[in-house]
């Protein structure tokens, strides 16, 4: 068994180049925040803590960030005043036993991904400081790593400071290093900040390590994405897309068909069965599930769901299940301009069509309402057919009420269903009814009044104008 792995979170910097209220950390990319992605990977990394370094707007950033069920321990310390990158993980070290390795992330930087930081920390194995360093085509700006003949790190030179053999190296440093948390203390208690900006760099520990004679381990990658930070808008939007298209490729893999896979938004967990086929410009947020032969149309919103096997939903559908969960059965159809709302659950070959809205109402199988429709607070049974333009008037301005609607019932066009009431399995509702009462089985239910027609009616004519 290898040393237990402890994650330091630097997530107190303000962020003034995002011209934003809302801490750094906090933004998002694929509806999670920056830090929540760094969080949950450093979980599936089995880390045995993960401490959160907080200073700017500390009390936002702590409860917006939450612990993964795989994590066993989330804590967070504050960085009060913000002195550097060094004097941050010094705020850490009081709750790291000196057991483990401590692997140092930032809460900026969320596409590093768990097999990179797994090789990190193996790199480190427990006795060696360890880089995470990145090769770039054009290095200018940033520290160049110099290594010993023997693969090692000797030092980090900044930019200004290289010379111009050293400017040629392609290697920098990432931010992202494993040190055996014992040494670590150890270097961090040696900090000074005689620098230009007067502020404890963490880097300085690298050089450290390499005058007491340690061995300093980088492990290098080529993929820029990992370790890319967010400190603007442009960068969010450009680190989002690289996000999306990271899932795209996935799911295409998995063989979902993708019309357009940089037209796609996942800002939640998306899982899908065989021949899942989704059209352009379609955002799944919260969890969603998708069966065998499920068919996404364009433009759809579709959130906190289960759709079964081989149901199709056209464009411009809005599903929603919020905290309650939404659901629809095999062989249906949804939409378009449909919309779902928490607790509807829809069973297998269900038809909902166009401006049809749905609430916490169960459909059976076979149920349809096609057309210009309010369903709320309902329970409709099997083989149902709910007219146009008809709703079920569930408020009463104080409280909700249920409508319960038995197998084979027709309920005609621009119905109002004022509950609470039943219709009778195998009833009809005429056509313009307002049903206050519920009908019996079979009956036809009827309360719109007797037409009148007056011959020769004339329409009211304006008044010329004087």
């Amino acid at each position: 068994m290898g040393s237990p792995v402890d994650v330091v979170v630097m997530a107190a910097g303000k962020g003034t180049r995002m011209k934003s209220s809302r801490p750094k950390v906090l933004h998002r990319i694929g509806g999670r925040a920056l830090a929540q992605h760094v969080i949950d990977t450093a979980a599936g990394l089995s880390a045995r803590s993960v401490v959160v370094i907080t200073g700017h707007q500390a009390e936002a950033v702590e409860a917006g960030l939450i612990q993964p069920e795989a994590l066993s321990r989330l804590q967070f310390v504050r960085q009060e005043p913000q002195l550097g990158t060094g004097h941050a993980v010094q705020q850490a070290m009081p709750v790291l036993p000196d057991d483990g390795v401590t692997l140092v992330l930032s809460g900026d930087v969320p596409l590093t991904e768990p097999g990179t930081l797994q090789a990190l920390i193996e790199r480190c194995g427990g006795r060696d400081m360890a880089l995470l360093t990145l090769e770039l085509p054009d290095p200018a700006g940033y520290g160049r790593v110099v290594r010993a003949p023997d693969g090692s790190v000797q030092a980090i030179v900044e930019h200004k400071d290289a010379s111009p053999a050293q400017r040629d190296i392609r290697e920098v440093y990432s931010g992202v290093m494993a040190v055996p948390t014992a040494r670590l203390r150890q270097w961090l208690s040696q900090l000074g900040n005689d620098n230009a900006q007067g502020e404890y760099y963490l880097t300085d520990v690298v050089r450290m390590a390499v005058a007491a004679g340690e061995t300093v381990q980088a492990y290098l990658i080529t993929d820029e994405v990992q370790v890319a930070g967010v400190n603007s808008p442009v960068q969010l939007a450009a680190l989002e897309r690289a996000y999306q298209l990271r899932l795209a490729e996935g799911l295409m893999n998995q063989g979902v068909r993708l019309a357009d896979p940089s037209r796609l938004d996942v800002r939640g967990q998306l899982q899908c069965g065989q021949d899942v086929e989704i059209d352009v410009n379609c955002v799944f947020e919260g969890k969603v599930q998708l069966g065998n032969g499920v068919r996404i149309g364009a433009n759809c919103v579709v959130a906190n769901v289960s759709i079964g096997d081989h149901t199709a939903i056209a464009p411009f559908t809005h599903i929603d299940g919020g905290n309650e969960g939404a659901s629809v059965g095999q062989g249906a159809a949804i939409g378009p301009f449909s919309r779902l709302r928490p607790g509807a659950h829809l069973g297998n070959e269900v038809h909902v069509g166009n401006f049809v809205e749905i609430k916490n109402s169960t459909l059976a199988d076979g149920a349809k309402a096609n057309h210009l429709a309010y369903l709320g607070d309902a329970t409709v049974g099997e083989r149902v057919n709910y007219g146009a333009g008809a709703i079920t008037a569930n408020y009463d301005g104080a409280n909700k009420h249920r409508t319960i609607i038995e197998a084979d019932v027709h309920v005609g066009s621009n119905s109002v269903l004022v509950a609470p009431l039943t219709l009778g399995k195998g009833g009809t509702v005429g056509a313009g009814s307002v049903v206050t009462r519920g009908g019996e089985a079979g009956a036809l239910t009827v309360t719109r009044a007797r037409q009148v027609s007056i011959a020769n009616w004339q329409r009211p004519q304006k008044k010329p104008k004087s």
